[in-house]
């Protein structure tokens, strides 16, 4: 192709060179190349910055009553602007996933301390800072370089051209919405601390004993009662449908092989006949 890209100067021989060309020129616009992950940069602007720290906690505590540790614990959410993200009940159990502010985090766990017995505690912090400067470094590149694809497109002369911008910018949307999902999702971790809360119930064990005589005797008695309400039960079950059927049975033998002899009349008749 003959023509030339106003904005670039460059020969667009191509679809692909077209978005080469004004790729590396939107590149050059946008103070850097649009291929480059930046980690150099940023680790070494990263001395002076605000230090991104994931916090996470698993903490088991027996309580002598659920409701009123239940209780306790919606109190602290509502003071400190927490939220469970999920709620287990059970009979003699409750299991929580809290999030938790992050700068109020160390004030709450200090304050569940008074719920109950502690059974177990661990705390994890991760450090991401690396990662959520990257990712904020990254994100505004793109959308520098989104900005000046859509600049360019407005001077574009052919259709390869303008095909060959468009392609580029739809690219660059998609990865201005992927990566700023996440940096959300990030940036949500940070803010907000992960609490799993376990409260177990009181324990409630009984020592074990072998059975005195009293209760010996009274198991067998009762057993012996459970066999004979079974007896009795088959004996009246014997009594109700067992001689109505006996009967019956007898009725219809007397019919057919008796005094009347229904089956021998018939096989006579059909004798006969032969």
């Amino acid at each position: 192709m003959a023509d030339e890209f106003e904005a670039t100067g460059v020969p667009l021989y191509s679809e692909k060179s077209a978005t080469t060309s004004i790729a590396r020129q939107a590149s050059a616009d946008a103070g850097g190349s649009s291929y480059s992950d930046g980690t150099d940069s940023i680790s070494a602007n990263l001395t002076n910055a605000e230090r991104k720290l994931v916090k996470r906690a698993n903490i088991s505590i027996r309580v002598e009553n659920l409701e009123t540790a239940d209780a306790s614990i919606s109190g602290l959410l509502e003071k400190y602007d927490a939220y469970a993200a999920s709620t287990d009940i059970e009979e003699t159990a409750r299991y929580y996933s809290l999030r938790v502010p992050a700068p109020v985090y160390d004030a709450f766990l200090s304050e569940m301390d008074g719920i109950g017995r502690l059974l177990r505690r661990s705390e994890n912090t991760e450090d991401v800072t690396l990662r959520y400067y990257d990712l904020e470094g990254r994100l505004a590149t793109k959308k520098q370089l989104l900005k000046t694809f859509q600049d360019y497109l407005g001077k574009a002369k052919t259709i390869e051209e303008i095909l060959s911008v468009e392609a580029r910018i739809s690219e660059l949307q998609y990865d201005i919405e992927g990566t700023g999902i996440q940096l959300r999702n990030l940036a949500n971790r940070v803010d907000y601390a992960t609490i799993d809360l376990n409260l177990l119930g009181p324990v409630n064990l009984k020592p074990y004993r072998s059975a005195t005589l009293g209760e010996r005797v009274k198991r067998l008695f009762g057993s012996f009662g459970g066999f004979l309400s079974t007896t009795m039960i088959v004996i009246i079950g014997i009594v109700v449908y067992g001689i109505p059927i006996l009967l019956l049975v007898v009725f219809f033998v007397w019919l057919l092989f008796g005094r009347i002899g229904l089956v021998r009349k018939l096989w006579q008749v059909v004798k006969s006949k032969k």
